[in-house]
């Protein structure tokens, strides 16, 4: 099996440091290069193609929101991990716009820290769970007026309003209620749904429909 290389781009060596002796702690996770500004972390992945990209969004010289733009433009499929202090709305959903796959508070466990780096290889996507009321939040703020204009991962146009209504934050219960259906048939549709897009839960299934545009925040 071929290792996970994994860029590190944090400003601070400490936590730089840090990082490497967790991800040691794993077989499958190689460090392959370590970045203390945004245009390091650019220049490095340019210049090495990593697998992951653990990104600060506070750096020194240019954002990481600016950052994770420029990697993923050239080399889209880069998995790039947000690990940040912040926990600011618009911090997140800017970041999920731009590409990333997860976003961590550094204040996560050691071995979520390395769960994660392995489900975003496997192009899964992961939020904190201290932040998913804070995404869905945000996600509150879609119409739910606006018609489909696509029909994307081969979903009837039943899913794509359950995707719809999961991505505003519904619960099985209410999306039941808005479309006159059974509870069990809106847990059948999210099966259904949940396998087209190769996802294993709601906050997945949001994410992957905000970064398609299937639904907007």
């Amino acid at each position: 099996m071929q290792p996970i290389n994994v860029l590190i781009a944090d400003d601070h060596a400490l936590i730089r440091e840090g990082i490497r002796k967790i991800l040691s702690l794993e077989q499958r996770i190689n460090v392959l290069a370590e970045a203390a500004n945004g245009r390091q972390a650019i220049t490095l992945c340019l210049n090495q193609h990593p697998d992951i990209v653990l990104l600060d969004i506070n750096l020194p010289d240019i954002t990481g929101l600016e950052v994770c733009k420029a990697i993923k433009q050239e080399l889209p499929d880069t998995g790039i991990i947000a690990l940040t202090i912040h926990d600011q709305e618009e911090y997140i959903t800017e970041m999920i716009r731009n590409g990333i796959a997860a976003y961590l508070l550094k204040d996560i466990s050691p071995d979520q820290l390395i769960k994660t780096i392995l489900q975003v290889a496997e192009g899964k996507s992961f939020i904190s769970p201290s932040l998913t009321a804070k995404i869905f939040s945000q996600i509150n703020k879609l119409s739910t007026d606006r018609p489909f204009e696509k029909r994307p991962h081969g979903l009837s146009d039943r899913e794509l309003e359950v995707l719809r209504l999961v991505a505003n934050g519904d619960s099985n219960k209410i999306i039941a209620l808005k479309l006159f259906i059974s509870e069990k048939t809106v847990k059948n549709h999210l099966t259904n749904i949940f396998q087209k897009l190769d996802v294993t839960d709601r906050t997945q299934a949001a994410l992957l429909a905000i970064k398609e545009k299937i639904a907007e925040i």
